[in-house]
């Protein structure tokens, strides 16, 4: 069987959902190989158990496991290096979600505040162990195979056109660009990434379901597979070559 690699989009905490996808792949031997694009934090409840479940990964499958770092991951690493709090703020980032999650306690109900005891762990991240601070820090920015190149967000854009990932100097918009001239135009190698969700990218230029706002987006050279996992939404993968998508809804 020739090789195969699975593309996992964002997760956002969603540990169930994980589980679901993961049992829905059909078996993986040592040829394949699992590629997730980040954002493993946040919003959903049970962003540790996601964290520790994908850290014992390797170990419990043969196929080989690429963690690339989200603008999440990212965005934590900020806190705990020198603090961000218009990234700890704001609800819909869904960080108090993730400070519960580590520190054992019922996650937030819509509307909820955090406790006083709260403010200054959420604010430097010092509720993270430090392995885990260790392990964020590691995560690499980008990823290729013979199928695709598979970036957090999309790849950044030079004066001469889309840059390469191993080129570029802008690395940290493969984490935060959000940018819909990418969807549309760019053209060359397989591009795989999340970060936008799907139902925000235009979809009359999908090839997959246009009809459905929700669903993996596919173009011509990029695919789209944040489907709003630990947000709502439902997490979702992409085989390559073949083009199979799986869902865990």
């Amino acid at each position: 069987m020739p090789s195969r690699t699975f593309a996992i989009g964002d997760i956002h905490g969603d540990l169930d959902a994980l589980h679901r996808l993961l049992a829905a792949l059909p078996p993986l031997d040592a040829g394949d190989t699992l590629v997730f694009v980040g954002d493993y934090l946040d919003r959903g409840p049970r962003s540790a158990d996601v964290v520790a479940f994908l850290r014992a990964l390797p170990s419990r499958t043969p196929a080989k496991v690429v963690l690339l770092r989200g603008n999440h991951e990212d965005g934590w690493l900020r806190v705990v290096d020198r603090g961000w709090p218009e990234f700890v703020i704001p609800a819909p980032n869904g960080c108090l979600a993730t400070l519960r999650s580590f520190l054992g306690r019922p996650p937030p109900v819509e509307g909820e505040g955090m406790a006083d005891d709260e403010v200054e762990p959420l604010f430097k991240g010092t509720f993270f162990p430090p392995d885990v601070v260790a392990w964020m820090r590691e995560l690499p920015f980008w990823y290729e195979d013979d199928y695709a190149i598979y970036v957090h967000a999309a790849l950044p854009k030079g004066p001469e056109g889309y840059e390469h990932p191993s080129t570029t100097q802008r690395r940290l918009a493969m984490l935060w660009c959000r940018d819909h001239d990418f969807v549309r135009d760019y053209r060359g190698k397989l591009v795989i990434f999340g970060h936008t969700a799907t139902k925000y990218l235009p979809p009359e230029l999908s090839e997959y379901t246009p009809e459905d706002k929700e669903d993996a987006w596919v173009g011509p050279c990029v695919i789209g597979i944040d489907t709003r996992c630990g947000k709502g939404g439902y997490l979702t993968c992409v085989e390559l070559p073949s083009g199979q998508v799986y869902e865990s809804r």
